[in-house]
């Protein structure tokens, strides 16, 4: 056991000193290079541990910057070099992404093409949607069916493009990724496109990548019990990769079935063969991740990546955040689905964050086209069903070193929805509107 209590983070706040943090960084890391070792995880961090204990001083409590040099240096000296860059990579990525917000700079996104964020933001001003004041003035005024019709018109032009795009490459592809971030709209999205494709004489077969999950066990769990199940690297990528290169060839494969229930996976239990005119499609947060379909060539792929591109400016003149409509979406969708607490989903979206930044976000460029899924209506029907939740984790979180990032994001988004006017019946939303998948009520079957 730790002689220590404490450790000092970087903004200067004092917390409870948990080795298993170190543990978990550590096999983070491991598992970012292919390593699923947690005990060797476990006896490295002890020996961080050990070290701490020697180079600090009787009575001082070390810090989160001390703590992160020796895993450093334990992990070069005891041979896991792979393992040690994943760590520096992931703590010079960390350190950029705080700079970055104590600058506070409002700017348009650089990872989405200028002029898809143009078209985006020259529809809300045509249509007096661009600003939080606009918006409530139109709700005020009656005018929410006109508002709903036209932001789901905008929705499916893009799917119909996207469609037509896809069509017209159909005698070389093979496969059609359909990517974006959680809560971004793609079981939808999926859903349409597929239905747009089949029209213009595609045929697609669905291969659930889902099933290639590890088992749960496998994944680094927190303190709080929480799995990190968000990586790329939670899935058997060269087990899909080798499944897709076969079904190219024309062999027939075992898709293995992952139990969501249990965490576990079994292998080679439903076949698959694709005939000579099928193109297998993909609906994944990872499909833009090169690893997951790296043996493919590129000229088979079409990369579809989906964004709520919401250009809404709030009162202080700020756009909403993309991410923060994400959130809200997915607390509604595992309430309704999965019968998960908001608050459990609110307490794992760092998790979430951290991997879009690093695994999803960069490779945003490579896509063939993006489609937007943002409803500018969609805040104000959030605000009816989770403003006093807001309410709640912005009191119960803002003390709570531990919960700095839920805090933040919680003032925020209760900030925003005190701004706006609140939409209370849900009627009001099509039953075939991207949004019933996260509201409930679709017509569509998830």
């Amino acid at each position: 056991m730790s002689k220590f209590t404490s450790v000092v983070k970087r903004d200067g706040s004092i917390v409870e000193f948990t080795p298993q943090r170190i543990t978990n960084a550590i096999y983070r890391a491991a598992v970012a290079v292919g390593g699923r070792d947690k005990h060797t995880s476990e006896a490295l961090a002890n020996k961080v541990c050990r070290l701490l204990e020697e180079q600090t001083p009787e009575g001082e409590i070390p810090t989160v910057e001390q703590i992160q040099d020796i895993v450093e240096k334990v992990l070069i000296e005891e041979g896991h070099a792979r393992v040690a860059k994943a760590y520096i990579l992931y703590r010079a990525e960390r350190a950029k992404l705080r700079e970055q917000r104590a600058e506070r700079r409002v700017e348009p996104s650089s990872n989405i093409p200028w002029h898809k964020l143009w078209r985006t933001l020259d529809w809300a001003v045509e249509h007096n949607l661009h600003t939080v004041e606009s918006l409530n003035e139109r709700i005020r005024r009656g005018e929410l069916s006109e508002i709903v019709g036209a932001s789901e018109a905008f929705y499916h032009e893009n799917i119909e493009h996207a469609a037509h795009l896809i069509a017209d490459r159909k005698h070389e592809l093979r496969m059609v990724i359909i990517a974006g971030p959680s809560s971004s709209g793609k079981t939808t999205t999926t859903i349409k496109l597929e239905e747009r494709l089949a029209r213009l004489g595609m045929r697609l077969v669905t291969l659930n990548v889902d099933n290639y999950f590890y088992d749960l066990a496998m994944h680094p769990v927190d303190e709080f019990g929480d799995y990190d199940f968000e990586t790329p690297q939670a899935l058997d990528l060269a087990l899909i990769n080798e499944h897709l290169a076969r079904l190219f060839e024309g062999e027939e494969v075992k898709i293995p079935f992952y139990n969501f229930k249990t965490g576990t996976r079994s292998l080679e239990q439903t076949s698959m063969k694709l005939a000579p005119d099928e193109v297998i499609l993909i609906d994944s947060l990872h499909g833009l991740f090169p690893a997951m379909t790296a043996d493919i060539p590129a000229e088979k792929k079409f990369r579809l990546y989906l964004e709520p591109l919401l250009q809404l400016k709030d009162t202080d003149g700020h756009y909403v955040r993309w991410t923060d409509i994400r959130l809200m979406r997915r607390m509604l969708r595992d309430a309704s689905h999965r019968s998960y607490d908001p608050d459990k989903t609110l307490l794992h979206w760092h998790y979430v964050r951290s991997s879009e930044l690093r695994n999803i976000i960069p490779y945003v460029a490579t896509a063939d086209y993006i489609v937007n899924s943002a409803m500018p209506y969609e805040i104000p029907l959030y605000k009816t069903k989770l403003f006093n939740g807001f309410a709640h984790w912005t009191e119960t979180y803002a003390d709570d070193p531990l919960r700095r990032d839920a805090f933040e994001r919680t003032s925020r988004i209760h900030r925003l929805m005190q701004s706006l006017e609140s939409i209370e019946d849900d009627s009001i939303v099509p039953e075939n509107s991207v949004i019933r998948e996260f509201i409930g009520g679709s017509i569509y079957t998830y």
